[in-house]
């Protein structure tokens, strides 16, 4: 008998294995142009035989900087935000084995012991001479409670939802790792810009105080106007004012960088300037904008989506009969030491099955399963099309910033040429000191402004690998 129950049980086990009730899943068609935008600005981001493709270059290729490397090793074994998201993805792979085990039938052993005194009175005059009856059972068994059979596939579209949801949480995790790494770079550069920054002012510092003290001997004696000594003191007093600006954005730029490093950063591995930076390495996207697809977010909307038509699938088997089974095998006697004897055996087997005529509920969740699909839906078109605006932005800048390099340089050269002769035709006794101040004021502004472009053009190439899906793994 105990053998002819668990042979029906195994081909229940085995019936319940057919497909799902959820809609054929098919990748969406991607609402962006095959390839990258074209134009003036994109002229100098064609393919050229000696950049690399993104999907050639590993993480540890294309940052150069040694240091760099070194910090971001830091971040990725400490960064919390990295390690709660590497939970949630562990939290979802549990969830998704509760959800699997639901197809398996739950076993549970029992055991009972029962003794009862019964007044014989309660049985009239029959039990008026026998006293109080007195009885004993005990008993021992396995038993299945309540088992759902999925004849419709109800609990396999759950267990493919909670499937497809841990793999978003997967790809959610490798997307906070991406944006982890390229932030740690962007920080790094950052700093890199603002200590470059803080030693020009210092150095316009010194500059300005030693032409002030000149004009101020030069007053003294009568050289030097009161108008010269007050426009000498106007730099002078912005330049300790820059100083003490960019103290304190180095100061936040280094705590910046000690929060995603998860811990403290060695001096040695900061820094000095930007010019002591190695550039990352130059990379292309490919002439397909079908490349985006493997962007982790991209990805983990489409399982988000595949987890809305595993939803409709259950919310279809719900309008379907349903069939549970709770079944026992077993052995049961009046003496504890005959429990395992023979003619002792006890089974019960009661399916039940439920069959939905009228439940407004079923309704509501197949249109809630219907919309959630379309949000989906929405939400991965969504994601590609603004993944495809940060590469096209991406590409735009790559495509402009040298020119802008280019030139602030040529300006910061023309600017220097035209302070030096300002300062020699001022103390020739030529032109006044209003000159050389505006020379001097330009001169600060376009070394400033090179500084700050040579920043962006390093962080757009990261921003350009971490917008393709690169810095993962």
């Amino acid at each position: 008998m105990i053998k002819s129950v668990f042979s029906f049980l195994f081909i229940i086990f085995c019936l319940t294995g057919c497909s799902t009730l959820a809609p054929d899943y098919s990748r969406p068609d991607a609402p962006v142009p095959d390839t990258w935008p074209q134009g003036e600005a994109y002229e100098n981001t064609q393919a050229v035989s000696e950049v690399v493709k993104i999907p050639e270059l590993s993480r540890q290729e294309f940052f150069t900087d040694e240091h760099l490397q070194k910090i971001i090793e830091m971040a990725l074994n400490n960064n919390r935000d990295l390690r709660l998201a590497a939970l949630n993805v562990e939290k979802a792979r549990a969830l998704y084995g509760v959800a699997r085990a639901e197809l398996a039938p739950v076993v549970n052993a029992m055991a009972t012991g029962k003794k009862e005194s019964t007044p014989g009175i309660i049985f009239g005059d029959i039990g008026k001479d026998i006293g109080s009856l007195r009885t004993e059972t005990y008993s021992v068994g396995l038993g299945i409670a309540a088992w759902e059979m999925d004849f419709f596939g109800r609990i396999r579209s759950l267990k493919d939802q909670a499937l497809e949801e841990y793999l978003a949480t997967d790809e959610a995790r490798r997307s906070a790792q991406i944006a982890l790494v390229a932030e740690v770079a962007r920080v790094y550069l950052t700093l890199g810009a603002d200590r470059e920054n803080f030693k020009l002012a210092r150095s316009t510092l010194e500059t300005q105080q030693a032409a002030y003290d000149l004009i101020r001997r030069q007053y003294d004696v009568g050289v030097a106007t009161e108008l010269d000594l007050c426009r000498a003191q106007i730099p002078v007093d912005s330049a300790r004012g820059d100083v003490a600006r960019f103290a304190r954005m180095v100061a936040q730029d280094e705590n910046a960088l000690t929060l995603l490093a998860g811990t403290v950063v060695p001096e040695e591995l900061l820094p000095v300037d930007l010019a002591s930076i190695h550039p990352p390495k130059e990379i292309f996207p490919g002439l397909s904008s079908a490349a985006l697809l493997n962007r982790p977010d991209i990805m983990a909307a489409e399982h988000q989506l595949k987890g809305a038509y595993a939803f409709i699938g259950a919310a279809r088997a719900a309008f379907f009969p349903r069939i549970s089974l709770t079944t026992s095998i077993g052995t049961t006697s009046d003496e504890l030491s005959g429990l395992f004897g023979s003619g002792s055996g006890t089974w019960s087997f009661t399916p039940l099955i439920t069959i939905p005529i009228f439940d407004a509920r079923t309704w509501a969740a197949y249109r809630v399963s219907k919309a959630q699909k379309e949000i989906a839906l929405t939400q991965y078109e969504k994601t590609i099309q603004t993944a495809f605006k940060e590469v096209a932005d991406t590409l735009a800048v790559q495509g402009t910033v040298d020119q802008q390099v280019s030139a602030q340089q040529s300006l910061t050269n023309a600017v220097a040429d035209t302070y030096r002769l300002s300062n020699k035709r001022y103390t020739k006794g030529i032109d006044s000191y209003l000159g050389v101040l505006d020379a001097q004021r330009s001169l600060y502004g376009a070394q400033q402004g090179l500084i700050s472009l040579r920043l962006a053009k390093l962080a757009n190439q990261i921003r350009f690998y971490a917008v393709l899906g690169g810095g993962g793994e």
